[in-house]
Formats: structure tokens, C-alpha cells, sequence
């Protein structure tokens, strides 16, 4: 008799939010900049909670096409859905504000069309347009937690492909390591670009072994429809068994290296924002704990888990790290 042990995080498919229903940065630093002739550190953010919101303006939500695409059942939440608005009105998106109510400000992005460059060590460095890359990777619909440092998390129908079609796509040079990326950096309708210790471009990197892993998801759809401006339109990352700030949005390059890239947080305070930022109860931020969560939509908390529950998919990419002595604060941090 073959008895099924269900894993911690899954949930009965007839839980999730209907497809019928669904189709149907931080706030405001809390320090200042450390500067001799250019910005050396910044005070890192807290975690979220009510109140942290500007004045926002009256302006509408872009119109959003539709996007359908067939659901890939393999990767189960564990958790309903977090209702679209909760996920499309509380973000962060550092280009546009620090506040969490950015969204009023994205709504001018231009979104079409949308170039990506490849380049690096990749056999021939090559820019492709996001409708002929959606042609040639396919698209489909994935179910992901997403976990923020600030221990907010929401759960979101994704729809794009993942991100080994596009290294498959790039062929990278055999000594190629790693992967960057680097998000859209446009003065003329991102106002936060004006804070000038922030080292813009927002860049953001992976191992190939983790671009590669099945998880990794470049999203361009949510909710059945196009990404929306704040959630990081055209194109974004998904990652989700790493923190948020590792899934840049609004992505304009990816670039092939053998040395691990510089990244955004990392640059700004590296002993709180690490390149890993695996998802870990047991490490806390230097300045508040990682053991809890909580959900968008519904204020609840709830444990935190290892790798964010994805742990029987990724753990593996990191055991030779761990047998190797590597400390968890720096693994997971």
C-alpha cells in the first residue's frame, strides 16, 4: 500500500483561488548616507507595517491586456491567493518611491515595446524584443510565494517561463558562472532616480546553477493579465526561495560572467542585504526577526519557512556550500 506523506507547505488543489476569480521598497529609510565623495553606506529599511504611505494622487490603473496561459500544477502555494489589489497596491519599486503606495507613479512607464540585451559571455551578445522572446520560451501560469525581507509575503498566479529557456537561449561560454541583471533606469518618468545615493541602476544576480533551477521564473503576466507598471512591467524575476529584493523588475539586460555581480542592496549595506538572501527562520536581519510573516490581504502571521517552503527543490544547490563550512548568515544572508 503506497502511503502519500504530504509535505508541510501543500494544500489540497481544490483550496487554491478559482481560476474564475482571479482572471475575473520599502518605506522610508531609516538613516542617512554615509558619503566621501560618493555614497558608502545607507541606513536599511524595517519591517513594513500600516502607515507608511505618502499622499498618493488620483490616477487611474492602466487598462492591462490579457495573458492567459495554461497552469503548471507542479509547484504547489500552500496558501490562497493574496487578492490582486492587495499584491498591485502595496510594492516595492525604489525607481518610483520609497513608499509602498508607489503605484500612482508607475502608471506612466511605457511598457511597449520592450527590448531585452544578452550579452556577456554568451556565444554572440544579441537584444531580442519581449514578444519574440514570449514566442520562442512559450508561456505558462505558476502559483509562488513571495517573501519579502521586511517579512510581508503574498502569494501570486505568475505567467511567463522560466529563466533557463532564456540561458538556453544565450548559449553562455563554459566559463560562464553567473547571471546579472540589470532594470530599466528612465529619469523621465522614475522620480526615485533623483535620490542620488542609491546606486542606479538597480542590478540583481544569480549563480547559472540557480538560473537554471526550475523555480527560476521570468515573469511578464499576474492575476491573468500583463504585469502591472509597479509589479516591475515589462518583464521581471521570480525567485521565490530567496527574499524579494532578489527578483528585479522592469529587466533590460542580462549579462553572463564568470565573477559574482554587484547588486543593488548589496552595494548599499552589504552586512544586512547579501547576494544569496536564501530564505532562513533562523537568521535574523541584524535588526529584526525573519521567524514569522506576514500575509498581504489578510494581516495574518505565520511561521516562516526554510527556502520559503522550497526547500526539496533548491536545497541541493547549495550542500556542497554547507559541507564546505560556509556560515548560514552568509549563505542565507
Amino acid at each position: 500500500m503506497l502511503i502519500k506523506r504530504k509535505r508541510g507547505w501543500e494544500i489540497a488543489e481544490a483550496k487554491a483561488t478559482p481560476e474564475s476569480v482571479f482572471f475575473g521598497r520599502r518605506a522610508v529609510l531609516g538613516g542617512a548616507v554615509a558619503a566621501a565623495g560618493v555614497a558608502a553606506t545607507v541606513a536599511a529599511t524595517r519591517p513594513a507595517e500600516a502607515g507608511w504611505f505618502f499622499s498618493s494622487p488620483k490616477v487611474p490603473l492602466q487598462k492591462l491586456a490579457a495573458m492567459p496561459a495554461p497552469l503548471d500544477k507542479t509547484y504547489k502555494p500552500g496558501r490562497a491567493l493574496t487578492p490582486e489589489k492587495a499584491a498591485t497596491t502595496y510594492n516595492n519599486f525604489y525607481e518610483f518611491s520609497d513608499y509602498k503606495n508607489c503605484w500612482p507613479l508607475a502608471q506612466k512607464l511605457p511598457t511597449s515595446p520592450w527590448n531585452i540585451a544578452v550579452d556577456g559571455m554568451v556565444e554572440k551578445p544579441f537584444t531580442i524584443g519581449l514578444e519574440d522572446l514570449i514566442k520562442k520560451a512559450g508561456l505558462e501560469e505558476r502559483l509562488y510565494r513571495h517573501r519579502c525581507v521586511e517579512a510581508w509575503a503574498m502569494t501570486v498566479p505568475w505567467t511567463g517561463f522560466p529563466l533557463a529557456k532564456l540561458v538556453a537561449l544565450a548559449k553562455p561560454a563554459a566559463g560562464a558562472k553567473y547571471i546579472g541583471f540589470t532594470s530599466l533606469e528612465d529619469r523621465k518618468v522614475m522620480p526615485g532616480l533623483d535620490v542620488a545615493f542609491y546606486p542606479w541602476p538597480y542590478t540583481e544576480g544569480l549563480t547559472l546553477a540557480e538560473a537554471t533551477n526550475d523555480l527560476a521564473f521570468l515573469v511578464v503576466g499576474m492575476y491573468g493579465h500583463v504585469v502591472p507598471p509597479q509589479d516591475g512591467a515589462a518583464v521581471r524575476l521570480a525567485v521565490p526561495w530567496k527574499y524579494g529584493f532578489k527578483s528585479a523588475k522592469s529587466i533590460v539586460r542580462v549579462t553572463f560572467t564568470d565573477t559574482q555581480p554587484k547588486t543593488f542592496w548589496q552595494t548599499l549595506q552589504s552586512s544586512e542585504y547579501g547576494f544569496w538572501a536564501n530564505v532562513n527562520p533562523a537568521v535574523p536581519h541584524p535588526r529584526w526577526s525573519q521567524a514569522r510573516e506576514r500575509l498581504l490581504g489578510t494581516g495574518e502571521t505565520v511561521p516562516t519557512m526554510i527556502y520559503n517552503g522550497y526547500g526539496e527543490y533548491v536545497a541541493p544547490l547549495y550542500a556542497d556550500m554547507i559541507k564546505a563550512g560556509v556560515k548560514p548568515t552568509v549563505l542565507f544572508r
